[in-house]
């Protein structure tokens, strides 16, 4: 049951796994850019659907930058 559990993280578990500061975090989740849910006052949030957005962001900035150096 403890793999399940670790499948969705808390807001403060997604900051030490990303290693980026909850505020950040905070101000992703509510502009909708980054994938989680609000249940009551508190995000929760599935760690394949972050490491599959983790990996669409990284893959969208390498395209992005690649345009721009052909520009």
């Amino acid at each position: 049951m403890a793999a399940r559990r670790d499948e969705i993280m808390t807001m403060d578990e997604l900051a030490e796994y990303l290693k980026i500061s909850k505020s950040t975090l905070y101000k992703l989740a509510t502009e909708g850019k980054l994938p989680g849910q609000k249940i009551g006052k508190r995000w929760r949030f599935h760690r394949a659907a972050v490491d599959r957005w983790l990996g669409n962001d990284v893959n969208k900035t390498l395209r992005d930058n690649s345009g721009r150096e052909g520009a």
